[in-house]
């Protein structure tokens, strides 16, 4: 009867949209709270209240935490947030769409061919007439999507049943193809390598509210595509012959499924540089919390993805504070582990069938 209960708690989507919303509002708040010079809980709700909303908050603010909280710490804060956001959802529709818990958009090559687009438009310093700022996110979505797609595609021709060790090896040998071009373009580098450097370690330090600006627009059209999709990423979780056969128009779906991922990915990795393993963990232990229904498990993945990178990014700056962390550094020691775990687990679950 407990254990019952239990699982009815849990898999209700009320209580876990709460309690995904109890996580983020405590990560946004510790984060913001925690550093160097600590502000009061009271004195951030007061100071966002009256700067943010303009509400009448009676209570005197010292000016210096003020400045702290809308000028430092609320904008690296937001920017964690969506770049967890854009990664978790991103991760759990690649999971939904090849049937793979390992698959994410680092897994897949997705984020170094994100990285290869941005270090280009580094190197060489160029931008798209009439894109502005938004050279750097365009050129990162463009080739993430061109990876994933060719990604798949080779996938499709060495083995036409898309084996879960195969997707995996072919993401790692081309993400180990364009970490070495990336390398190359560094080499040949001068004034741009401290930039490009410490760009790809993955970061969200010193970045104000004008990269805010720069991620959001990709955020919300990626995020939006894949949330109108959920029913169909429901249906193709079963296999695509079953999707076909309900309706689903598989090949337009999948592409817009894998062009949403991108934009998220492209977007996400040209504000922070590289950060591993959020879209993969992220999304795992949601699904395993809450069950895998789509219209419930991307909206949950953008909570918990956005509260865990906030949390990763306040350990990476505080742990050896003054120095900071790569927050890559934080989220690979918490996913590799996970990442290990998972296909130990698909590997016992192969012997079993085999053996059966």
């Amino acid at each position: 009867m407990q254990k019952s209960y239990t699982r009815t708690f849990l898999n209700n989507p009320a209580t876990a949209y709460i309690i995904a919303l109890v996580f983020l509002v405590a990560a946004m708040l510790a984060a913001i709270s925690v550093g160097t010079v600590s502000v009061p809980v009271r004195d951030i709700i007061a100071i966002i209240g009256n700067e943010v909303f303009h509400l009448p908050f009676a209570r005197e603010i010292e000016p210096m935490h003020t400045n702290i909280v809308m000028n430092i710490r609320l904008p690296r804060v937001i920017l964690a947030g969506l770049v967890g956001a854009s990664l978790a959802i991103a991760g759990a529709a690649f999971q939904g769409l090849l049937r793979n818990p390992l698959a994410d958009p680092y897994t897949l090559g997705v984020s170094s061919g994100a990285s290869v687009g941005a270090v280009i438009t580094l190197f060489f310093g160029f931008t798209i007439p009439g894109a502005g700022q938004f050279t750097l996110p365009i050129m990162s979505i463009v080739f993430a999507f061109l990876t994933i797609t060719a990604v798949l595609f080779f996938v499709r021709k060495i083995d036409p049943v898309m084996k879960v060790e195969t997707i995996i090896l072919t993401g790692i040998i081309f993400s180990s193809f364009l970490g070495a071009l990336i390398s190359l373009m560094i080499a040949l580098t001068g004034d741009e390598l401290r930039q490009i450097i410490g760009w790809l370690l993955g970061s969200v330090s010193m970045r104000g509210w004008d990269y805010i600006k720069i991620l959001l627009p990709f955020f919300l059209v990626g995020s939006l595509l894949l949330l109108f999709n959920g029913k169909e990423l429901n249906a193709m979780s079963f296999g695509e012959e079953r999707a076909r056969h309900i309706g689903v128009n598989v090949q337009k779906r999948k592409m817009v499924i894998l062009a949403a991922g991108s934009i998220l990915t492209g977007g996400a990795v040209a504000v922070s540089g590289t950060i591993g393993f959020v879209g993969l963990v992220i999304p795992h232990l949601t699904r395993l919390v809450w069950g895998p229904d789509h219209t419930h498990l991307l909206p949950l993945s953008i909570l918990t993805g956005s509260g865990f990178l906030i949390l990763a990014d306040l350990v990476a700056r505080t742990v050896i504070s003054p120095t900071e962390i790569p927050i890559g550094v934080i989220t690979s020691i918490a996913g590799a582990p996970v990442f290990a775990a998972i296909l130990m687990k698909k590997q016992r679950e192969r012997r079993g069938m085999t053996n059966a």
